[in-house]
């Protein structure tokens, strides 16, 4: 959960006088969330769309650290240490996924040798990763540090590194030189043992610290990784620390040429450090290719690569393609369609399918008589469905709308139509939409299969505010409110229903959610 830190309330009532777009962003922006105050400040504290409870919970390190069980699209960063918590439409994990016999793990080269993804990262795990430990040779450099021409041409801006299309060609000098210093952000830092020591005491007191990592440890450290990020890398997997510094950044740079966001990389290490063993030859571009083969476009590659970064350490051969295969045969979606799947959800690439696919079909099939047919539909417009418990997600959802008056032939109308209702949280959500649906709008619950969309429009932002405007007109019927007008485009709701100008509408919808914004303010 991230914090929001604004300023006085006179001050957000000047910044909100004009009906311009990004002011009434704010104010809607900070309207729809929860508000707590104190002695003229507050603090406004985000939630996301969906209800967490629908994932399944997290594991915790033993350094309290949460190691999620699920790779996330989109996360939510925090101020302090910036660790990361997992994102509500709960994606397929890393460490479970290890473990499963329809996935099988990959191999990467590490200093010319092969070496096969360990499964699981205790303590008996680290103590064999230490033992591959001795064996390998240290780092050449004043403090053992070797950084190639290109690379530190590359922080200048120099032509050492070349990069051309997506999945193509991506080559570095093999030129190399010693340096004793480390170069971040265009500025040189000479970086000696003593200093390094003491930047990293705090690291070397919570874990088994090698000063020949320090080299890797100052690169990654450019990427905004703290000693909290390094002791979650370490106890998911040790030996990605023990990288070469060369290797590592010409690993992270292909990645970064394909898309890859520089604010992602952390996110990534911290699911997937194994991600730095990974040749670029022999892994990295194999698996940027296959996804283009699904007809994913290049555009897209880099925010695939961030919600899921395991799928590097999965054989194309032996465990992408035959969940491709599974995808199209057996649980029916269309070739042509599993572009737009896999990037609506990248993890189903990462997840036992099988599994997932049978049990929700098994539970839809029983619990609404859904036929294949509308249950295939359901993946292919909300792939995420596959993705949520069943007892603390899927369930609780259609009992709320048989509560409401629903039989089951509406409730699978309005999910075949909007999957994404199985995403929305019960209290904050559906709930109170159901509420004004009836109270206010007065309209009964069966036109939500005429208008299941209604559900996913925004209470605060659409909804109340195009009512509470035809009232103001003197332009809504007596009778129940029609849900077509909340369905157009705010210019075409302006033209059709209120016959008014835009501006004249924006301007009242701002000054309606500043004033329900000033209620809560004064509780």
């Amino acid at each position: 959960m991230a914090a929001l830190s604004l300023h006085n309330f006179n001050h957000l009532v000047s910044i909100l006088s004009s009906p311009s777009s990004s002011s009434f962003w704010n104010l809607s922006f900070a309207f729809k969330n929860e508000v707590r105050f104190k002695k003229g400040k507050f603090l406004v504290f985000l939630s996301t769309h969906s209800n967490p409870k629908i994932l399944k919970s997290n594991k915790k390190s033993r350094f309290g650290q949460r190691i999620t069980s699920y790779d996330t699209d989109e996360e939510e960063e925090e101020d302090e240490d910036e660790e990361f918590d997992d994102n509500d439409d709960g994606m397929a994990g890393d460490d479970w996924l290890m473990n499963d016999d329809f996935a099988q793990p990959h191999e990467y080269v590490v200093n010319g040798k092969k070496i096969k993804s360990l499964k699981g990262s205790g303590k008996e795990g680290n103590r064999r990763l230490q033992e591959q430990r001795k064996g390998s040779k240290a780092l050449k450099s004043r403090q053992g540090l070797i950084i190639s021409e290109d690379q530190m041409d590359v922080r200048h801006g120099n032509d050492g590194l070349k990069r051309k299309s997506v999945g193509n060609s991506y080559h570095t000098s093999t030129k190399t030189k010693e340096a004793g210093s480390f170069d971040v952000d265009g500025g040189r830092m000479l970086v000696s043992k003593t200093s390094r020591e003491n930047r990293y005491q705090r690291l070397s007191d919570e874990i088994d610290l090698d000063e020949k990592w320090f080299p890797l440890l100052d690169y990654l450290s450019t990427f905004g990784l703290k000693d909290t990020h390094f002791i979650q890398m370490y106890e998911r997997h040790m030996p990605s620390l023990q990288i070469n510094v060369c290797s590592a950044q010409e690993r992270l740079d292909y990645l970064l040429s394909v898309g890859v966001k520089q604010r992602d990389v952390r996110r990534i290490l911290l699911r997937q450090p194994q991600i730095l063993e990974y040749t670029v030859e022999n892994n990295l571009k194999s698996h940027v290719a296959f996804l283009m083969s699904l007809g994913i476009p290049s555009s897209r590659i880099g925010q695939i690569i961030a919600c899921a970064p395991s799928l590097f350490s999965y054989s194309v051969e032996n465990s992408l393609k035959p969940t491709v295969r599974y995808l199209i045969e057996e649980v029916g979606i269309n070739e042509h369609d599993l572009g737009k799947v896999v990037q609506l959800s990248p993890q189903i690439l990462v997840q036992r399918i099988d599994i997932s696919w049978n049990t929700r079909y098994m539970f839809l099939s029983k619990e609404l008589g859904a036929p294949r047919d509308s249950i295939v539909k359901m993946v292919r417009k909300h792939p995420q469905l596959l993705h949520y418990s069943i007892d603390d997600g899927l369930l609780p959802r259609i009992n709320f709308l048989r509560s409401i008056g629903m039989r089951n032939s509406d409730i699978l109308k309005v999910l075949t139509s909007l999957t994404q209702v199985l995403s929305l949280s019960l209290e904050d959500n559906l709930k109170p939409k159901y509420l004004y649906l009836i109270n206010e709008l007065n309209n009964e619950v069966h036109s939500l299969t005429k208008y299941p969309m209604y559900l996913s429009l925004s209470l605060d932002q659409r909804i109340r505010p195009r009512h509470r405007f035809l009232v103001s007109l003197k332009k809504a019927p007596k009778g129940p409110f029609p849900l077509g007008s909340l369905v157009p485009s705010d210019e075409c709701f302006c033209q059709q229903w209120a016959g008014t100008s835009l501006d004249k509408y924006l301007a009242f919808r701002q000054r309606l959610l500043l004033k329900e914004f000033a209620k809560k303010y004064e509780k």
